[in-house]
């Protein structure tokens, strides 16, 4: 049984997420439409921002084009919809606007390469996927052409396929260990139900830094971690259990609050996407004593990686595809140029 056929049984929206820019992201989407392709399975293609184009808009490099088989229902605006070489048989005009037009959604009617695009808009793109799916898509493959960050997030899909790659470091121990950080990261532990997470839900709204003492919140003038460090050591008391920060988490951030501190509260995040700190920053927090978790974590459905890099270094198949699936637990980790090798 192939990749997709597995995830499409527990899942009916997946995110496509690169870890950077030509980290194999539009090759994996293209390897799970021809999947598709092999095993009959209707699929619903939409974009976060704009994807299929021969050349990459922002740095001019060669990009992989996206070619869709007949059955397809494929995410349009009206702009790049003469430039589709697929036939497209048009659905409807949605309520969806873009820069490049009002989105249309299609049917393949004829197969060929077709440029998508779609809402940057989360509560838009959850709306128009219960669209695509109402017209017969079976699972929806959502590309990530925008910023990795905010399209990972768990409000974006039901699970995501994150790939790395080579490009990332010309070590690659090092792409391992920033791989293995930001898989874990998002798969953090949720903040258990209960009187804590009843108070910071009821308080969400105000986006302001939360510290729960007790049965008490105490809100600070802060919506963000960044530049927060010497008013949170300030604010934290010994009755001081949980700090909820609606924005970013940084290195920063929790340098600035003293150990003993540190070692007392528990930090409270979003979800995973709101934390900017890498892997060694990480760890060195951890034996400090750190400790954080999430209103809601971030499933990671697969991990795809890339050997080769733009710059021209590569690294060898198999031994970046073995020292990654050493290391990944319970995850499917697969060389898209491989052929797969779902294990």
């Amino acid at each position: 049984m192939g990749l997709l056929s597995q995830l499409k049984q527990k899942y009916k929206t997946l995110s496509i997420v690169g870890m950077a820019k030509n980290a194999g992201k539009t090759t994996a989407l293209n390897y799970l439409i021809e999947e598709a392709m092999d095993d009959g399975v209707v699929l619903g293609i939409t974009s976060t921002g704009r994807d299929g184009e021969s050349c990459d808009l922002v740095t001019g490099t060669d990009k992989p084009r996206v070619f869709l088989d007949t059955g397809t229902i494929v995410s349009v605006p009206v702009k790049l919809y003469d430039m589709a070489e697929a036939g497209l048989e048009i659905l409807c005009m949605t309520n969806y606007s873009t820069a490049l037009g009002q989105i249309m959604l299609c049917r393949v009617a004829e197969s060929g390469y077709v440029q998508i695009a779609g809402p940057v808009n989360t509560k838009d793109h959850k709306k128009m996927c219960g669209e695509m799916l109402a017209y017969g898509a079976e699972i929806i493959l959502i590309d990530g052409a925008v910023d990795r960050k905010s399209i990972a997030a768990p409000d974006t899909s039901d699970a995501i396929i994150l790939s790395t790659g080579a490009v990332l470091s010309r070590s690659m121990k090092k792409v391992v260990e920033e791989t293995v950080h930001i898989v874990g990261l998002y798969q953090l532990p949720e903040l258990e139900k209960g009187n804590v997470r009843e108070l910071i839900l009821a308080g969400q709204k105000r986006e302001r830094i939360m510290l729960i003492k007790g049965e008490r919140v105490e809100l600070l003038d802060l919506k963000t971690g960044l530049s927060a460090g010497k008013f949170l050591d300030e604010a934290i008391d010994e009755d001081t259990e949980y700090i909820y920060i609606p924005g970013a988490l940084t290195s920063s951030v929790i340098s600035d609050i003293h150990p003993t501190k540190l070692k007392q509260v528990q930090f409270i995040l979003k979800d995973p996407t709101k934390i900017f700190i890498d892997a060694m920053h990480w760890q060195q927090l951890r034996k400090k004593g750190f400790t954080a978790k999430v209103l809601e974590n971030i499933t990671v459905a697969a991990l795809t990686v890339n050997p080769h890099a733009p710059a021209g270094y590569s690294f060898e198949h198999e031994a970046l595809l073995k020292a990654m699936r050493s290391v990944i637990d319970g995850i499917p980790v697969i060389d898209v140029k491989l052929g797969g090798g779902v294990q």
